[in-house]
């Protein structure tokens, strides 16, 4: 009796799957999404429907297309608008000072600037620093428009 009960134990029902080819599975994130294994044969014609809007005119907008756009902007801004202007208060500001000198003055050998990095062919000096400030700038402006575009947000300006 013993012998039967646990080899009963052992001889649990065997449940079968049928095959599917790879092209009746499908994925849904990592879970598999199985079709059946008999297609539909029924087709059912139906007549095209109309959609109505509620009169809002919604645009997705292109990401790449804006974040391009704005830093390009941004860039174009920062070169022919507001050089000039950073440039006047950059020289008004001066170096660093401490007691009256300069760091390097004071002995200060690592405060000398790096000149290189401020080189340019550029005919008013836009440099590679000036580049990367305008720049994240642009970046910047385009995914605050791209996130206030995307959660909803209506601003009223002109109410």
């Amino acid at each position: 009796m013993a012998a039967s009960s646990s080899s009963t134990l052992f001889l649990s029902p065997s449940i079968t799957r049928p095959q599917l080819s790879p092209t009746q599975i499908s994925f849904q994130g990592l879970r598999p999404l199985t079709r059946s294994a008999a297609p539909n044969t029924k087709l059912s014609i139906t007549a095209p429907t109309t959609k109505r809007s509620s009169g809002v005119v919604r645009a997705e907008l292109s990401p790449p297309l804006v974040i391009s756009l704005s830093t390009g902007l941004s860039l174009f801004l920062g070169r022919f608008v507001f050089f000039n202007f950073q440039r006047e208060n950059v020289a008004k500001q001066g170096l660093p000072e401490q007691n009256g000198v300069t760091h390097f003055e004071a002995g200060d050998t690592r405060a000398k600037e790096y000149v290189s990095l401020l080189k340019s062919n550029d005919p008013v000096g836009f440099n590679i620093v000036d580049v990367l400030a305008w720049g994240s700038i642009g970046h910047i402006v385009a995914y605050y428009i791209l996130a206030t575009s995307s959660n909803g947000y209506d601003p009223k300006f002109f109410d």
